[in-house]
């Protein structure tokens, strides 16, 4: 538990605990025109106490977190979540659920490019508390730190939290004792802990206070990392992290930066560092930017888990995953994911050159997610855990107003830099829908010519083949069909092996599957069987070692006589737009074409396989 929760500090809370940085500094940003008096000093800092304790510990810590789909967490394992409740002929409601959490997914990765640019921004531009001479070596010296940050990720999650976690361990020791040294010198800054401040200020300061809110909800930023990340480490060890040090450390800095504001109201400019000694400051801006490197690696890891689920759930194509640990199924490395990222988050740094300017577009993404999430987690209380209306209604009330205000305040960052994340955001839902879809009409193409099994097995037994030694594995789609590769096989080389089996593999909306749950099996006629194989959508799928459990006489899934068939379509595009649009068709035939093979995804020794070509005109 101790040794999670400390790998957890330094993988899960590194967004959240690195927005002291910039989040208050930017509540009084000449932009909003905010003046920096006591009562708006108070009245911004209990905003940011109360967002933390009500979005943050409430409802992802204490509720959220227990929505896991068998110990997975993210927007898609919410989505998985509820699948299970919805009747199997509920098509419209299912393509509406699969939508939000596309639109989720799309939403986390545009995040996970945005907040590894603002977190190393905001820490190097610190050197320029020591000389203004530094100020041209802000960017070359953030692109550095992303381009050591990016490569590191192979190494995987668990190693990485050993490194990094005592490291983010020390830097919130250090924000906590940087907070307590200026409270101490302006004590009434701890009036903001009254509820009655963040409401006054509300009321009093109207429009300018609902523009203000875009800059609070900087604070709050990572907590749906917690919920994305909750398989790399389990329930227990984030919430003992959180309530232990990360929640008191931040607090306390952020009363302690409200408490220098109320000492020197003219000391906005980089906030956060002139609660530091001069004499300390070069260290300090050492560890902020190490701590920002770590901040990174929560949403990055985050992004790794989110498209390990959507290819597994249909709704990305086939790409190399890699498990980091032997120990947990939920670590893993996407090197295409990671690239993409590396490349984006360099070009936002290029282009916004301020940790300023990124906040203008920082937090759009994350608020949407987090509207999401209480719809979502309001259908699971009442469909899943059978929460009385009278005891649930309230509180996802509450959440649905908090989450819609914060929203609509971030909406307001659109016109102000904010277009790029909602364009990084339509780019990948474009993307992952229309691969979706085209799976779907591309099964449709496929259900045409459709031969069912058991008639199949009828017909061979009319008219028997030529058979030979040994076993084929016949790899399907379709569970109710007959693959082409066996028809084609059959038409053209006139045989049949012994042992014939009908393989189809499937993703459920749970993460893992039991053992005894994984193989259905059905036995055909002379020799044939038809099996359905199925992987949770956590899980990478591995043919040869679930098929080992398969209890057919003769049969061994790593034996030399074992054959494995293999489709290989190729698609022919259209230029009609029946089914989908044209271009949306093309868009779907690159990434059918350029897709991991089925060999690599599902583990197959490239000796045991035999592959089939066939042609479909989509």
């Amino acid at each position: 538990m101790l040794a999670l929760a400390a790998a957890a500090i330094g993988v899960v809370f590194g967004d959240i605990g690195t927005s002291p940085l910039y989040a208050l500094r930017e509540c009084f940003s000449p932009l909003h025109g905010l003046a920096p008096e006591r009562d708006n000093v108070l009245g911004v800092v209990s905003l940011i106490f109360w967002s933390l304790s009500l979005i943050v510990c409430v409802k992802y810590l204490l509720v959220v977190l227990r929505a896991d789909n068998r110990g997975e967490g993210g927007i898609l394992a919410l989505v998985s979540l509820v699948g299970t409740t919805l009747p199997a002929g509920s098509r419209k409601r299912r393509n509406l659920i699969a939508v939000l959490g596309i639109i989720g997914a799309a939403l986390l990765f545009s995040d996970g490019v945005i907040t590894p640019a603002i977190s190393v921004l905001s820490a190097v531009e610190g050197l320029e508390m020591i000389t203004t001479k530094t100020g041209p070596f802000v960017v070359p010296l953030a692109i550095l730190v992303l381009v050591f940050l990016f490569p590191m990720q192979a190494r995987g999650t668990a190693k990485i939290g050993r490194l990094f976690g005592p490291i983010l361990s020390l830097w919130f020791l250090l924000i906590a004792v940087l907070g307590i040294a200026s409270i101490a010198d302006a004590p009434g800054i701890l009036a903001a802990l009254h509820p009655g401040r963040a409401l006054d200020f509300l009321f009093r300061e109207g429009f300018l206070s609902f523009a203000i809110l875009g800059s609070v909800f900087l604070s709050v930023t990572g907590a749906e990392v917690m919920y994305a990340d909750l398989g790399h480490f389990g329930r227990k060890p984030i919430r003992l992290a959180w309530f232990a040090l990360v929640y008191p450390a931040l607090i306390l800095n952020y009363l302690g930066q409200g408490a220098h504001l109320l000492d020197d109201p003219t000391g906005v400019e980089n906030l956060f560092y002139r609660l530091v000694p001069s004499w300390a400051l070069l260290p300090t801006i050492a560890i902020a930017t190490m701590a920002t490197i770590i901040a990174s690696q929560a949403v990055i890891s985050g992004a790794f888990s989110i498209t390990r689920q959507s290819v597994q759930l249909g709704f990305l194509p086939r790409i190399q995953i890699r498990h980091t640990s032997s120990e947990r199924i939920g670590q893993v490395y996407v090197p295409m994911v990671n690239a993409c990222l590396m490349l984006g988050t360099i070009g936002l740094v290029l282009a916004f050159k301020k940790s300023g300017g990124l906040a203008n577009a920082y937090g759009i993404a994350v608020s949407v997610d987090m509207l999401i999430t209480t719809c979502l987690m309001t259908y699971v209380a009442w469909k899943v855990w059978h929460a009385p209306l009278w005891a649930m209604m309230p509180l996802s009330l509450l959440f649905f107003v908090i989450d819609s205000t914060f929203f609509l305040s971030n909406a307001s960052k659109i016109v102000s830099g904010g277009w790029i994340v909602v364009v990084f955001a339509i780019l990948i839902f474009i993307v992952m829908k229309t691969w979706m879809d085209g799976r779907a009409l591309f099964r449709q193409k496929m259900s045409a010519f459709r031969l069912a099994p058991e008639i199949f097995a009828a017909s061979i037994k009319i008219n028997p083949p030529h058979r030979v030694p040994g076993t084929a594995v016949y790899l399907t789609g379709d569970p109710k069909g007959v693959p082409k590769a066996l028809l084609h096989n059959l038409k053209h080389n006139r045989v049949l092996h012994e042992r014939t089996i009908i393989l189809s593999v499937r993703t459920v909306e749970i993460p893992t599957i039991l053992m005894e749950e994984r193989l259905i099996v059905t036995a055909l006629e002379l020799g044939m069987w038809q099996v359905v194989l199925s992987f949770g959508f956590s899980e990478t799928p591995d043919i040869p070692a679930a098929l080992a459990h398969l209890g057919i006489p003769g049969f061994s899934a790593l034996a030399m006589d074992t054959t494995y068939f293999v489709g290989r379509e190729k698609l022919v595009v259209s230029s009609d737009s029946v089914g989908m649009q044209a271009w949306r068709k093309r868009l779907f035939g690159f990434m059918f074409g350029n897709a991991l093979s089925a060999t690599d995804f599902f583990r197959l020794s490239p000796n045991s396989v035999m592959e089939v070509g066939s042609q479909t005109v989509l």
